[in-house]
């Protein structure tokens, strides 16, 4: 009867262990809170909007540029002309004292000024900046994607660790009530010993099954502590209590093979690589534009004041003209640059291709995890239906004295197995199917219903 009251209080613990679903955060929140606020989520959008500014460096090389020049100062001028011979010296007067031998000198002070303006307007650069802007505009939509693949594997870290810290709770919940049955059982039995209806093994068992308990609890512990810290990582607050979660099949194809379709044609570490491929090829057109020669107009308006030292002396120049440069001969580095930009074309062409056969990969396997989970749901539920019905059997037979104490702990362990490994199904089920979703790119926050005030405006 004391063992049955156990059992009865290990079925009440896990019960009481689900928490207020009134006040628990559910995984929509959760989700929300780390597509808005994640660090790692936050800095991939700040690092596209610095890229967003190549486009603007990039068109100007189709604008003029425009200078304006000045300065002021103060000039100073002393000048005198060679001695003039045959002067006749001063009597009295020491020759290298003497003014009248000394030669004539003039002194100038001035102020030049001078104030201008130039502008450079560029006609023809080898199409240099229009591959430059098109390659700018390649990078930014890459660099969108990278932003929509950062944003996918938060959020499916966070489904992830959501449903761990759940499962990790419930974990901690079935190990505590398991070692409170164990304490019952290990009294129990001494109690049995008393009585000469069990031996000092089936103490020794009982007291060994007890210490493995309390060791798995605080393993379960040390897991939790670790699944809520990943938790708050990712979300940024404590998983104080955590309403239970639903899978998201709802959402994902009918087979495998529509989902890699859609994975091929939508996922963002794809659209990422061809942009990449693209703006690998805007660059050999990039480098081929220095083979080409570049044509300008370039004029300038100036006016100096005090000019050559000369107090109220003016001058004012303008002047307009055209320019060519064609290019000769460069030593070969040109026509190396440009097999260099090939090369790296045909690399980011290849580096598509890895992407879309890891992407296929993915699908794939997480379709195949995601089958498996829910497989073993309905396994782990019969399991538990059926260790249930033999642990009750067999402390029915072991008060019969049919059954021995390590028989007991046996069907203990095997219950307490089967609930944890269920337990285990349901978070996989949950997880992998968030991991289908972010496996064909549709795992965003307009798919998930995210709120509008939770996204921000991609550049």
């Amino acid at each position: 009867m004391q063992l049955r009251r156990a059992f009865l209080r290990l079925a009440i613990f896990v019960c009481l262990a689900v928490p207020n679903f009134a006040q628990a955060e559910t995984l929509a929140g959760a989700l929300a809170r780390a597509y808005a606020g994640n660090p790692n989520v936050g800095q991939q959008r700040a690092a596209l909007r610095a890229l967003t500014e190549g486009a603007s460096k990039a068109r100007a090389g189709w604008r003029p540029t425009i200078g304006a020049t000045a300065y002021a100062g103060r000039s100073y001028l002393y000048q005198r002309d060679p001695s003039v011979r045959n002067q006749t010296p001063t009597p009295g007067v020491d020759p290298a004292e003497d003014e009248a031998l000394k030669p004539p000198g003039q002194k100038f002070n001035s102020f030049p000024r001078r104030y201008g303006l130039s502008v450079s307007q560029p006609i023809f650069d080898g199409f240099k900046t229009l591959n430059s802007v098109r390659q700018a505009e390649a990078q930014i939509f890459g660099g969108r994607e990278d932003v929509r693949a950062v944003e996918q594997d938060t959020l499916l870290a966070t489904a992830t660790a959501y449903m761990d810290v759940l499962r990790d709770t419930a974990i901690v919940g079935l190990r505590a009530g398991n070692v409170a049955v164990l304490k019952v059982q290990a009294s129990h039995t001494r109690e049995r010993i008393l009585m000469g209806q069990a031996t000092g093994v089936d103490a020794a068992q009982a007291d060994a099954a007890l210490a493995q308990g309390r060791s798995d609890h605080s393993a379960a512990r040390g897991a939790l502590q670790a699944s809520k810290a990943t938790y708050r990582r990712l979300v940024g607050v404590e998983p104080n209590s955590l309403a239970p979660a639903k899978s998201v099949e709802v959402l994902l194809p009918n087979d495998v093979e529509l989902a890699v379709e859609i994975a091929l044609r939508e996922h963002p570490v794809i659209a990422s690589a061809v942009h990449v491929a693209d703006a690998a090829g805007s660059g050999v057109k990039l480098a081929e534009s220095a083979l080409y020669p570049t044509a300008g107009i370039v004029g300038s308006v100036n006016r100096d004041l005090d000019v050559d030292g000369t107090t109220g002396k003016k001058s004012f120049s303008a002047a307009i003209f055209g320019q060519l440069n064609v290019p000769i001969y460069g030593g070969g580095a040109d026509y190396a640059s440009v097999r260099q930009a090939k090369e790296r074309f045909g690399q980011a062409r290849l580096a598509a291709d890895i992407q879309r056969d890891q992407v296929r990969a993915t699908v794939v396997t997480t379709w195949a995890q995601l089958q498996a989970a829910k497989a073993q749901i309905v396994s782990t539920r019969a399991a538990v239906r059926a260790a249930e019905s033999a642990l009750v059997d067999m402390r029915g037979e072991a008060e019969a004295g049919q059954r021995t104490t390590f028989d007991v702990l046996t069907a203990q362990q095997t219950l307490l197995n089967a609930r944890v490994a269920h337990v285990a199904a349901q978070r996989d089920r949950v997880v992998f199917s968030y991991a289908v979703l972010a496996a064909t790119g549709r795992l965003t926050a307009s798919v998930l219903n995210i709120p509008e005030r939770c996204r921000p405006a991609t550049p």
